[in-house]
């Protein structure tokens, strides 16, 4: 009997174990995420995607990057560039030569876009930080909540902002995204996911976009308070006539 007691312990013990679920790390849950979204992919790729009434262009290959905003102001064709160069203005495809606090300003609202149509492309550069935050169910789906900041070494002009994914745990995808934002007077937005959409294996996405009816309303709290809706819809970001060309190594 007391041999009999021993296995049914030990046996016991070995399935409560075995069947006892490893937690993921922040790093564990953005890898995969950046998996199942293709995201691996936008490392060798062009895209092009209309934002608004902004055309834009991203081509990526090998670390190399060019990053390009085209839009019509009056009767001249405007034309913004990132590279690994730094940021230039094209008027009329001639150079112009922009102030250093416009350039600024321009460079950020370029990259913006760019930043954010690909995600979570991104999310492993090196001035990234991850956190894992208490998990979260919104509208009845489990999801993993990560935090992502920035160190001042390498996290450009907007390092101190704070960013928030929910990341599905059966599907390994951001259905919504906080962020909060300094420039502009600062303030906080929660990202809803509309529509989502597959470019040659990559995952882009549409989001309804929200801000708290409250400013001290907390940045980890923002879904809490869209279920409550407490938050006010003010835009919507949709991305029209998405190409996308995958670059050979």
């Amino acid at each position: 009997m007391i041999v009999r007691s021993f296995f049914l312990i030990t046996f016991t013990l070995f399935i409560s174990c075995a069947t006892k679920e490893t937690p993921l790390t922040a790093q564990q849950i953005i890898d995969k995420t950046i998996l199942r979204s293709g995201a691996d992919k936008v490392e060798n790729s062009q895209i092009r995607f209309q934002f608004r009434d902004k055309k834009y262009i991203a081509i990526r290959k090998n670390g190399d990057f060019r990053l390009e905003r085209t839009f019509n102001k009056a009767t001249s064709i405007i034309k913004d560039v990132i590279s690994n160069n730094g940021f230039n203005r094209f008027v009329d495809s001639l150079p112009f030569v922009v102030v250093d606090s416009m350039a600024v300003k321009y460079r950020n609202s370029v990259n913006s876009v760019h930043y954010f149509s690909v995600l979570p492309f991104g999310l492993n550069d090196k001035a990234v930080q991850k956190k894992i935050l208490p998990s979260s169910t919104i509208n009845g789906i489990a999801y993993y909540k990560v935090e992502i900041s920035f160190s001042e070494n390498g996290g450009g002009e907007d390092f101190e902002d704070v960013f928030i994914y929910w990341i599905g745990k059966e599907n390994f995808l951001i259905d919504y995204l906080a962020y909060s934002f300094h420039t502009n007077g600062g303030g906080k937005r929660f990202r809803v996911l509309k529509e989502q959409y597959n470019k040659n294996g990559i995952r882009f996405v549409d989001y309804h976009n929200y801000k708290p009816l409250k400013t001290d309303i907390a940045l980890i709290d923002l879904d809490i308070s869209f279920e409550k809706k407490q938050l006010k819809k003010v835009s919507e970001i949709i991305l029209k006539n998405i190409e996308v060309t995958l670059l050979k190594d």
